[in-house]
């Protein structure tokens, strides 16, 4: 006889929805990928490869081990932009849009998953907020796809700039990093030959900040006007947004400002912009302006602390999020200060919200670190650059100091995995693998233990 609480243990909750189709999603791009009408004549695309590559565009990572102009046929650029798009505002989301279009009901099963693919603490209007993440994704990255494709049409043919208009639109926003500029300015070019541009460097900023901090967000900035308030959670992501943008920037130049390598004979502006981009692209977006292998290893390092903390919760990106770092530091200074309760914008923070920011912490730290220190051992390169590479990989961000294309075939499946749950996160892939937790029935004694 069939044991009942064991087929319950391994029911598809909606984690394990999200980790399943995630992973047929990658599966089907991979298969894509490795066919020849998606790679140039004369090229192909080994298994492990593809799968590289297709994890690296549904997760909206950007690590890549052959570059995507040079390599890939329009097809192919077109799997990958499809994949960033499903994977940028999630299958579920996609999904969703399709059955409003067919006037299908959403059932409640599928709105339990929509709010777990959302980060969102109730279902209540879960398929409104989806229908606004549709329009202002669409919208966004239309307008600035038109900006793109006034820029560019000065440097290449009129067909060329609409359609690299669209391409890097959706990339940006979707915090992907995937670039086409191989052909023109070498592979694994990125925006290097645009650091002083404005218009390239404003445009991709701000598809950066906007994919990144989150879709709720946005909707309160669009409603703004008519409520006149911000929720908590819009305050912190915008504040500690702006914070780390700042402090980012300002880090980077200070290091940055006299190395020969990068931005030592920029003009001042270029230096700003170099700068400020840079701070920008680290929050998991994965496009660079200066090289990241010339960078100082103090930047270098202060670029990995960037990529760990990464985007907002509902968001394109990855990372521990913004929301987390702000509950350590106001953790910190709560201790610090001897207060009992941590307080932002007049509004003390639930037990539950600190307890998940540290067990969220932690985990994302082991798994950092575990990958790191594998990786040390498997593959030839200093462990900064290794070190870079699984932060980067967990963050969904796609910047690399030229560790991804000499990967052997153990790394790149590591560091595989690794973005795979970096983009679903850490949290969603243990409720989805682990069992089901049952309610305790007793408390025990409570206990004192030393600390510090």
């Amino acid at each position: 006889m069939r044991d009942p609480s064991k087929k319950q243990r391994w029911r598809l909750t909606p984690p394990r929805v999200l980790v399943c189709g995630f992973a047929f999603i990658i599966l089907l791009g991979a298969f894509l990928l490795m066919l020849p009408i998606s790679n140039a004549a004369g090229k192909s695309l080994s298994f492990i490869d593809a799968l590289f590559t297709a994890t690296s565009a549904a997760c909206v990572t950007g690590l890549v081990v052959v570059d995507t102009g040079t390599h890939f046929t329009m097809f192919g650029q077109i799997v990958l932009l499809m994949l960033i798009q499903i994977g940028g505002l999630g299958f579920m989301t996609m999904a969703t849009m399709f059955a409003i279009a067919f006037r299908k009901k959403i059932s409640l099963r599928e709105r339990l998953i929509l709010q777990e693919a959302m980060n969102q603490g109730t279902m209540e209007g879960i398929v409104r907020l989806i229908r606004k993440v549709i329009g202002y994704a669409l919208v966004i990255e239309g307008v600035a796809a038109l900006l793109f494709f006034i820029r560019f049409s000065y440097d290449m043919p009129i067909g060329q700039a609409v359609y690299y208009g669209i391409f890097h639109a959706i990339s940006m926003f979707n915090n992907a990093g995937f670039d086409l500029f191989g052909p023109i300015t070498g592979p694994f070019s990125s925006l290097t030959s645009y650091v002083g541009d404005p218009i390239v460097n404003l445009v991709a900023m701000f598809l950066i900040i906007s994919g990144g901090i989150g879709f709720i967000v946005l909707s309160e900035l669009y409603d703004y006007r008519r409520i006149r308030r911000l929720s908590l959670h819009s305050k912190v992501v915008l504040s500690t947004t702006g914070f780390l943008i700042v402090v980012g920037a300002v880090v980077i130049f200070i290091f940055e400002f006299t190395n020969t390598k990068t931005m030592a004979n920029m003009p001042l502006i270029d230096k700003i912009w170099a700068s400020f981009f840079q701070s920008v692209s680290p929050r998991t977006a994965g496009a660079n302006s200066i090289n990241i292998p010339d960078m100082r290893q103090a930047s270098q390092f202060f670029i990995v602390i960037l990529m760990f903390i990464g985007a907002s919760p509902g968001s394109t990106g990855g990372g521990i999020k913004t929301t987390t770092f702000s509950i350590l530091i106001g953790a910190v200074l709560a201790m610090i200060r001897g207060k009992e309760d941590i307080v932002m914008f007049n509004y003390r923070l639930a037990k539950d919200r600190i307890f998940k920011a540290v067990t969220l912490t932690l985990l994302a730290l082991g798994l950092v670190l575990s990958v790191s220190m594998i990786l040390s051992t498997t593959e030839d390169q200093p462990f900064l650059a290794i070190l870079f590479e699984a932060t980067s990989a967990f963050g969904t961000v796609g910047l690399s100091m030229g560790v991804t294309p000499e990967l052997s075939t153990f790394g790149k499946v590591l560091i595989s995995l690794t973005m795979f749950a970096g983009r679903l996160g850490p949290l969603t892939l243990a409720y989805a693998l682990g069992p089901k937790s049952e309610r305790e029935l007793y408390r025990h004694p409570e206990g004192k233990i030393t600390i510090g």
